[in-house]
């Protein structure tokens, strides 16, 4: 398979045609190799229109939706970032390819293996990354400009909003039973706001679901 031509097709075919049009973004979705954020078993699709199962509760992102929350975030170059539950690392890998200094947070030694593999193999070795309960953050590293919730949540965590500098901005899908809203999230004179930029409803990450109310 010739994944540089379906590089180009998503990109022509999924993300322009979703009104992301940053010069930047655009050019780091061209450059990095989605494939090798992908299992092996999996690759030939991980350029098509749909979230992508890569294990552990984990998922890529659909394209076109990954790609308009990091056009929402308006991430610039020399920025702090961190990718929350980033799995092996693509949104973190697009972010490095912007310029961004990034950490992936995982909360498994299995999902730190994969995307440090996945991160050296796509020649973002750079991007740092870390394990921990995914709730506390990566508090060492903060404050950030730019977070952003690679798959779904119920619950936003009040330490990832508390991590926020002055000016940052979370990205993250907030679903309420089938329905989900992308949000950012913005820290201003520190109060933080959100407004919704597009309707998305990937998978819930497990560690994020919001507690049932006990019934007899």
């Amino acid at each position: 398979m010739d994944y540089g031509k379906a590089r180009t097709a998503m990109v022509e075919s999924q993300v322009r045609p979703a009104d992301v049009t940053d010069p930047m973004l655009v050019s780091a979705l061209r450059a990095v190799p989605r494939e090798l954020f992908a299992p092996a078993k999996t690759r030939a699709v991980a350029y098509a229109d749909a979230e992508l199962d890569i294990g552990g509760g984990r998922y890529l992102l659909r394209p076109r939706h990954l790609a308009k929350l990091l056009q929402a975030l308006e991430p610039r170059s020399g920025e702090r970032a961190i990718e929350l539950a980033g799995g092996a690392g693509y949104g973190a890998a697009v972010l490095a390819s912007c310029g961004l200094s990034v950490l992936v947070l995982e909360s498994s030694a299995a999902h730190v293996a994969s995307a440090r593999q996945a991160l050296e193999a796509a020649g973002c070795g750079e991007v740092g990354v870390a394990s921990t309960d995914l709730s506390a953050g990566w508090p060492a590293g903060a404050p950030y400009d730019v977070m952003l919730l690679a798959g779904a949540a119920e619950i936003i965590p009040e330490a990832w909003l508390a991590q926020l500098g002055e000016g940052g901005r979370l990205g993250a899908i907030v679903r309420n039973g089938p329905a989900g809203q992308a949000r950012i999230y913005r820290k201003e004179r520190g109060v933080v706001s959100f407004r919704v930029v597009f309707d998305a409803s990937p998978p819930t990450l497990p560690e994020l679901v919001a507690p049932r109310p006990f019934a007899f």
